[in-house]
């Protein structure tokens, strides 16, 4: 987004953190979510009267009210907002940048916050590059290979009009993937290394015998 030009236009002391499992955002990807959980409606009053910004990031075990999050996470912000009439929120979260949790706060809210490190990830703010057309062919028939050997379905004419950063997040976002393998998707360098790896976790699932869509 425009207003978001370098890691500096980004919160340096704080960011709430939604920590859910199996959920990633990416760098100008969009995130629909279903808020009902009092300390998240808390959650995205607060960013509301502020930057907007929350960070989305995995949870790994531990205790419901205080799992164990992941190292990495993505700053989403709320480009979409309803209220139902039982009091639930139904948002949008538009991927910002990735961010390292230097520490977690301690805090007041009824949710978590961390302080963001950005520095890593500051290209996460540049134009996206798209990669060569051969890395995007090769992973559409991937992913061919895996939605046939799992019996799956997708709309082929929209894959193929898609770039690379379309596809990559697209599949790393709504595939069928352990929290780890998304997570390391997540981390991945940038977008070639993560097509790269995306395109590795399809063949390995489309092989007779692999381990197929997580149940």
């Amino acid at each position: 987004m425009a207003q978001y030009r370098k890691t500096s236009d980004l919160p340096a002391d704080a960011l709430a953190v939604f920590p859910l499992p199996g959920a990633l955002v990416f760098p100008r990807w969009q995130l629909p979510l279903n808020i009902f959980e009092p300390r998240y409606l808390n959650m995205i009053d607060d960013a509301m009267r502020g930057h907007r910004l929350i960070g989305m990031v995995q949870s790994f075990g531990g205790p419901r009210h205080a799992p164990e999050l992941a190292d990495v996470g993505c700053a989403g912000r709320i480009t979409s907002y309803a209220e139902t009439p039982d009091g639930r929120y139904i948002i949008t979260l538009t991927g910002i940048c990735r961010f390292a949790a230097a520490r977690e706060l301690d805090v007041t809210t009824p949710y978590r916050q961390v302080v963001p490190n950005w520095s890593a990830y500051a290209g996460d703010l540049d134009p996206p590059a798209d990669g060569p057309e051969g890395e995007r062919r090769a992973l559409i028939r991937a992913f061919r290979d895996y939605a046939t050997q799992n019996r799956l379905e997708a709309d082929w004419s929209a894959m193929e009009d898609a770039g690379l950063e379309t596809i990559v997040h697209a599949l790393a976002t709504g595939c069928p993937f352990t929290p780890a393998e998304k997570q390391a998707l997540l981390e991945a360098p940038d977008l070639a290394a993560r097509a790269s790896a995306l395109t590795t976790l399809l063949e390995f699932g489309a092989a007779p015998g692999g381990p197929g869509p997580v149940q």
